[in-house]
């Protein structure tokens, strides 16, 4: 006989960073950021995607961003990090994972980025296939400390929490 639901939750923490470049499009949380620089990475540089795909597999036990998807790896040169995001995504539903809710906070001096906010959570959201109430996005600066408050670096640093289902059988 199949009873209710045994649940078990476990949380994970994800962190990137990425130096700002010249001549390249600034993507952050899954959107077109209009900015004359942009994240230099292996892949699109989506510092705050990739906090969020670290602070998944972290919390699943699943790995690490750089394992699954190497920089050494040319099929993932300029990888669009959306893509990367589904792919986890599909291996939480394998392991019968579900994404809670997201905390993301965005370490940037420049852009200003309080006029995209909702957009970068919205786009997070509906990748993950959550409620927009699910997905929080917080922007900081460093108050021109290090490179990243000296606008040469963005970074993002994302907490999870992953909820999975156990049919339990008498």
């Amino acid at each position: 006989m199949i009873e209710e639901h045994d649940h078990e939750y476990r949380t994970g923490i994800g962190t990137d960073i990425h130096r700002l470049v010249a001549d390249k499009k600034l993507m952050l949380g899954g959107i077109y950021v209009p900015y004359p620089a942009g994240l230099l990475g292996h892949s699109d540089g989506d510092v705050a995607l990739h906090a969020i795909i670290d602070a998944l597999l972290g919390a699943a036990g699943l790995g690490d961003i750089g394992t699954l998807f190497p920089e050494t790896d040319p099929k993932f040169k300029d990888a669009d990090s959306k893509g990367l995001l589904l792919d986890i995504k599909g291996r939480l539903e394998e392991k019968r994972w579900v994404v809670v809710n997201v905390d993301l906070i965005i370490h940037a001096e420049e852009p200003r980025l309080e006029p995209v906010k909702a957009q970068i959570k919205r786009c997070i959201a509906s990748l993950l296939g959550i409620d927009f109430t699910a997905v929080n996005v917080k922007a900081k600066t460093n108050e021109g400390l290090d490179d990243i408050g000296t606008g040469q670096a963005i970074a993002a640093t994302a907490t999870v929490l992953l909820k999975r289902k156990y049919k339990r059988t008498l």
